[in-house]
């Protein structure tokens, strides 16, 4: 499920899809469901795009065509199509219910439906295998998340046995996890259906015009009213190596920033590293990243501290602490980078100083600027958070003042 706008990421998801984001400085936020896909051994997946797709699907066309056709494997982009009505997708069930042709095909027992813009890893596996073990008609993929949060994610209710018995969209106060009074079980947007019970309960769906078309909204509530189905809840099982669990929905700026910025400490929660489960992705042929050092009056020295610094990237006699740069950014001469995000093709300009900050692609600092300094100047210019950071849109020419 990739068609989503992204509205909280505005304006970073201004001209593309939220899971074509980048992320990490040279990811794409689909790019962790994709991988934990080909590393579960998941090889026939359909992308469902709609909403600026153009970015998205051409990341897909040119980073992943690493399936073979000719075993049955593929890995397609599927736009909205109206083949059921002149609509486009009205909400993510109903997307399914519009490629319910295309995945009939391939006559699945089972269909997992997952989002595109959670950064997370995860054996799908051992979740279909329990999914099969237990006989259900439908399993949801849960993550434990503190009981304040609760309002953010769709919350699950299960009996000892692990039957769901209740599906909340972001209540107020939720039902605990049984023995545990500080976590709610959050809903991971992860579902297996049994074949005949989705399309059964699709074609249901699909009759009334009231209906918001949505899995968490619709769809799970009413399976669960209707008592007919065996609907199991699955324990998240973490293929992160680390003593906490990671599974984060950056959907908002804020959280968008925090994840990155955890990905330079010492220790990161979210391991990039592990060769036993790769994150893939699509990298333009860039040179190796260089650091400048010239040995003239003032002593220019190209520096990077704490950092990922992304290929092509040149510190041309700048200062790049706490940052994460995607590729081809410059950063020149006395320039000074911190704790920022800064994306593709970004030029920092001779003296310019950039905090706490989120720079979209093809940006050009001017020499002497300054972003993140005077938050009531900046909000004359650009988008602020709720936690102060500010995001500069692609693009954009920001000049010194």
């Amino acid at each position: 499920m990739a068609g989503g706008k992204g509205e909280r990421l505005h304006p970073l998801t201004k001209d593309r899809a939220k899971p074509a984001v980048p992320f990490g400085g040279i990811y794409r936020i689909i790019d962790f469901t994709l991988s934990n896909c080909i590393n579960s051994g998941i090889r026939q997946i359909h992308v469902l795009v709609q909403y600026k797709s153009m970015s998205l699907s051409r990341h897909i066309r040119m980073g992943w065509n690493v399936l073979n056709g000719e075993v049955g494997e593929y890995l397609d982009v599927v736009p909205a199509q109206q083949r059921v009505d002149e609509h486009w997708y009205q909400g993510t069930a109903d997307a399914i219910y519009q490629n319910m042709y295309s995945i009939k095909i391939e006559n699945p027992d089972q269909i997992l439906i997952l989002a595109g813009d959670h950064v997370y890893k995860m054996d799908y596996k051992k979740m279909i295998d329990f999914h099969r073990e237990s006989k259900a008609d439908l399993t949801i993929g849960v993550v434990p998340v503190l009981a304040e949060e609760c309002s953010q994610v769709g919350v699950i209710e299960v009996d000892p046995k692990n039957r769901v018995v209740s599906f909340q969209e972001k209540p107020k106060v939720g039902k605990t996890v049984p023995g545990d009074r500080k976590h709610v079980y959050g809903s991971m947007g992860i579902y297996i259906f049994e074949s005949t019970a989705l399309e059964e309960e699709l074609e249901e769906d699909a009759k009334h015009k009231d209906s918001d078309h949505d899995f968490g909204k619709n769809i799970i509530p009413q399976m669960i009213k209707k008592g007919r189905r065996q609907i199991f809840a699955f324990n998240f099982v973490d293929m992160n190596k680390k003593e906490a669990l990671y599974w984060r929905d950056v959907g908002t700026l804020d959280a968008f920033y925090e994840s990155n910025m955890d990905l330079i400490q010492v220790s990161p929660q979210f391991n990039l590293y592990d060769r036993e489960w790769p994150i893939r992705t699509y990298q333009l042929q860039y040179p190796p990243a260089k650091f400048v050092f010239a040995e003239d009056i003032g002593g220019r020295r190209g520096t990077a501290l704490d950092s990922l610094v992304a290929d092509g990237c040149i510190i041309s006699g700048g200062l790049v602490q706490r940052s994460v740069l995607s590729a081809n950014v410059r950063v020149n001469s006395y320039a000074e980078v911190e704790d920022s995000l800064i994306f593709e093709n970004v030029d920092v300009g001779r003296y310019a100083r950039i905090r706490n900050a989120i720079i979209d692609k093809d940006v050009k600092v001017m020499p002497r600027a300054r972003i993140g300094y005077s938050l009531e100047e900046d909000k004359r210019r650009f988008t602020i958070t709720p936690k102060g950071v500010v995001v500069v849109e692609k693009g954009a020419v920001v000049e010194a003042i």
